[in-house]
This record gives C-alpha cells, structure tokens and sequence, in this order.
C-alpha cells in the first residue's frame, strides 16, 4: 500500500509542477498576443477535453478554464494554423454573415464548389473566431469529435468588432450569434480586417515577440521565484567551523555521546579549527580506528573516544545557517544558474556534447521524482527545483525545431529572408520530424529514468 501511494504522491508532484510550468508558457504567449491584437479563443490550464470547467470572460469572449487532463495547458492563438484558400475563405466568410446560418452543404451549392473545400475554410475561420460552429448533438456533433456542419455568423457590431476583439467591441449596439449582418465592404476587403486580428495578419515582429513571450515568462518566472527564495526565505549554507552540527541517530559520535554543538578542539592531539581538518584527521584514522576528542561542551573540556564504522565515518554533520542574500546578490547566484541551463541546452545542438547533455538531463518520470522530493522538503524546495525546470522549459522551447517555439521561429525567419511564406506542406512535413526526434529522445531519456529510479 506505502508503495502505491509513493507512486501516486510522485505523479501527483510531477503533473503538478510541470502543469503549472507548461500553464504559465502559454500565459506568456496568451498575454503577447492580446498586447499585439491578436484574438484567443482558449486559455486553459490542462490539456484539450470535452469534459472541463470554463468561464467565457465578457471583456474578450476567452474562454478559460481548467480539465482533468492536467497534463500542461494551451492557448488558442487566432491564426497560428496554416492558411488555406484565402479566395475561397473570403466567400464563405461573406456569405454566412449574409446568411446568418449556413450548412456546408448550402454553401457548396451556392459558391459552386466541393464541401470538402468548403469544410476546410470554415474550420480555418472558425479557428480565427470569425465564425461560429453550430454542433448537432442529435448527430453526434460536439468540439474536439466532429466538426460542425453548420457555422453562424459571429456577434458584431457596427465596424465589424466581435467579443473577441475586446474593447473595442460595442455590445450594447451589436447583432447575436446567427443573426444576419451584412459585411460594408467586399468579401475580400472584410477577410483582410479579420486576418488581421490573427497571428497569421500580423508582421514578422509581432509573431516573433507571440512566440518567444512563453519562453520569456518561463525564464522571467523562475528567474522572480529564485531571487525571492534567496533573498526573502534564505538560502542554507554550510559553516566550516569546528563545531558538530548535527549528530547522526545510531552512529558512533552518537554512542560515544557527542552531541550537536559540541567544539572539537583536537584529534588525536592534533588541533583543529574547521570542520574540514577534523574530517582530515578522521581520515588518518581509517575505517574501525579510535579516534580520541578533545571537545568543549558548554565551557567544559572533555575527552571522548569513538570508534569510527567500518566506512571510517563518525556520524556528525557540519553545521548549517540560513542566510538572506541582498537583491544584488540574489540577482548574481540566479543568473548564474539560468547561464549554465542556457549552457546545457545549448550543448545539445554541439555534436561532441549531445549524448553527455542527455545521459545527465531527465524524462517526465524523473522531473515527477524530484518534484515529489522536492515537496517533502519544503516549499521553498519545491519552488527552487520549479524555477531551475522553468528556466530548462524555457530554452528547451528555444531550439529551432518544429514545433517547439524555436522551431516556428526559424521558419518565420526564413519566410522573412525569401520574402514568401514556406509552404504548409513543408511546414508540416517539418514538424512531423521534429515530433519524430522529440518521441526518440523522450523515449532515450524515459530509459534511462526507468534505470536509474525504478530497477
């Protein structure tokens, strides 16, 4: 029964801080594309699912919420899929606010083309927030199963704002969802206003500041926890002076009655000022050797003989203090370890460090292990070790492979050197490569785990 519940307090601590980890990425880029104008459909904290607890704000029509799969979370960016026909789109987005309901069958009949062609622009619009789907349970219709086929057209008002839009939106003058509104300019004109409330609409700066937003609230995020648990909850240094710290239950100092506080003057004769030269001397005892005290306990001197264990060991720790660093300080030690991450992961990119990089770093399965160590040892451990993965989720999120957000950016680079955007079917064969690697090493790593905390 204990080892049931080991395992489940260790997945419960690793789903937990990477949820959180992963929740608070997507709020960066949830947060970058508002400032930019660019619509989300979804913010939740858990993994996509029908089942889940939301709340539509009325400010930006964003739903946010909570699922059970609490597995990280997502943003639904406006945009961020590859575009399709923008000729066809244009029509189909024209003619459902003309409707105000539209099945795809009618659309195709009426625009003359496949409903399959159709499908795929309204599913594209609909990812915008442009228009909405119209599930038919009846027919076994609902998000995340089948897609609708039927769309309405979206709230709007007079300048064509939706709730999506956030302020800018005048509700009290606006018309319902499926209530016919008739676009003032052509079809074309009014895809373009909408596209460019998309990540798809916007300029290279602006996509290039939505994608790195995630990787820099992770690094900001945990560079904030650990300046705050240096400078605010202290950190514990060791103190190398000849003073017994702590003295270890069942060991020979504690047979021998030494105890915690007590000054060791001399060993075997030989005077000692630190904790590392009464280490020293131990040594020269060697394993099952009698080590003669010299102490001072409470301004007495006493003499103590203790037998060393067979590993030469005495069984007393050096003494500890929790110190308070100033911001500089705090500051310093925090860019310290966020450079050697950005070291880490940076090694892995270099041919003649990749597999050291990855025999020392770890799957979900050890991040689970530590975590749950990290919990029984306090909160301010726990938030350390949760800052030290932000900072590797972080610049994980950096390498330019698809689909982390390093590799979306070097495709937004290389449309920007060739002037013309990188065809979706590249882009995709792209990122079935990068989720090929990415399965490779996760399943390298999860081995390696296996190993070292499980057999």
């Amino acid at each position: 029964m204990e080892g049931i519940l080991t395992v489940v307090r260790t997945v419960f601590w690793g789903l937990l801080m990477l949820s959180l980890l992963v929740f608070v990425h997507e709020g960066g880029h949830f947060l970058a594309s508002r400032l930019m104008g660019v619509r989300v459909t979804e913010f939740f904290l858990g993994l996509p699912c029908r089942f889940n607890l939301h709340r539509v704000s009325r400010r930006i029509g964003t739903k946010f919420g909570v699922t059970p799969i609490l597995l990280g979370g997502y943003a639904m960016v406006c945009g961020m899929e590859p575009e399709g026909d923008s000729a066809l789109a244009a029509r189909v987005l024209g003619s459902v606010h003309r409707r105000g309901k539209a099945t795809v069958e009618d659309l195709a009949q009426s625009l003359s083309v496949s409903e399959d062609a159709v499908m795929a622009a309204c599913i594209q619009l609909a990812d915008w927030g442009s228009i909405a789907p119209v599930y038919d349970t009846e027919a076994g219709e609902r998000p995340g199963v089948y897609y609708a086929t039927t769309y309405a057209a979206m709230p709007r008002d007079a300048k064509g704002n939706t709730l999506y839009d956030g302020r800018g939106f005048d509700r009290a003058h606006a018309t319902a969802e499926g209530e016919v509104w008739a676009p003032p300019t052509p079809d074309e004109e009014f895809f373009q206003a909408e596209r460019s409330r998309t990540y798809a609409g916007k300029g290279f700066w602006a996509r290039a500041f939505i994608l790195v937003a995630g990787v820099a609230v992770n690094l900001v995020t945990g560079f904030l926890l650990l300046m705050a648990i240096y400078s605010l909850v202290g950190v514990t240094v060791s103190l190398d002076i000849n003073q017994v710290g702590s003295v270890e239950a069942g060991s020979p100092a504690d047979s021998a009655g030494i105890e915690a506080g007590d000054v060791i003057t001399a060993v075997n004769g030989v005077e000692t000022a630190t904790f590392t030269e009464v280490g020293y001397e131990l040594e020269t005892v060697g394993p099952g050797g009698a080590a003669s005290l010299a102490i001072e306990r409470g301004g007495d001197a006493l003499t103590i003989t203790a037998t060393l264990d067979e590993e030469g060991a005495l069984g007393i720790n050096v003494p500890q203090e929790t110190v308070h660093l100033d911001i500089g300080q705090a500051a310093s030690v925090t860019w310290s370890y966020l450079a050697m991450t950005a070291q880490s992961i940076g090694n892995l990119l270099n041919p003649q460090h990749t597999m050291e990089v990855l025999n020392s770093s770890t799957s979900v399965v050890g991040i689970s292990v530590m975590a749950a160590a990290a919990a029984e040892s306090g909160a301010s451990t726990f938030l350390s070790v949760s800052a030290l993965i932000s900072f590797s989720l972080g610049f994980m999120n950096l390498l330019p492979i698809p689909p982390l957000d390093g590799g979306k950016l070097l495709i937004e680079v290389i449309q920007a050197i060739i002037r013309r955007p990188v065809s979706p079917k590249v882009q995709e064969r792209i990122s079935y490569v990068g989720v090929a690697l990415f399965g490779l090493l996760f399943l390298y790593m999860l081995r390696l785990d296996i190993v070292r905390f499980i057999l």
